[in-house]
């Protein structure tokens, strides 16, 4: 769901409802799936709604404690895979909360890369 900003800095906030780790795994979806449909579907959204950029915490990984690095793990697959299919949005950003989470990402991100320069 897309709605106004409001007093925040930015004109539109996506609303994304993640999986809680090891509790929402279901017949038809386990929860990686379930959370990359979230990136997925606002990636989606954002440029139906033909927003320039995206700005993304990481998704579930507070209280609803999917570990970082298999979250990171998700989001950056689902993000280099639509990415390229996107119209409008081009800057994604990660907004995350520690230098922890972030050195996490960028290794999570490296061995994405190196993966897809290894299967070339």
């Amino acid at each position: 769901m897309i709605t106004g900003g409001h007093d925040l800095p930015n004109p539109y906030v996506i609303h994304c409802l993640g999986p809680v780790y090891g509790e929402d795994a279901r017949e038809d979806a386990r929860e990686d799936e379930i959370l990359a449909r979230c990136y997925k579907n606002a990636l989606m959204l954002a440029d139906e709604g033909r927003l320039d950029s995206v700005a993304f915490p990481s998704i579930s990984t507070g209280v609803f404690g999917y570990p970082m690095k298999e979250a990171a793990r998700v989001a950056l697959k689902t993000i280099l895979a639509v990415a390229p299919t996107l119209r409008s949005v081009k800057p994604i950003r990660m907004v995350l909360f520690r230098p922890a989470d972030l050195k996490i990402h960028e290794d999570v991100l490296r061995e994405l890369a190196e993966t897809a320069l290894l299967s070339r």
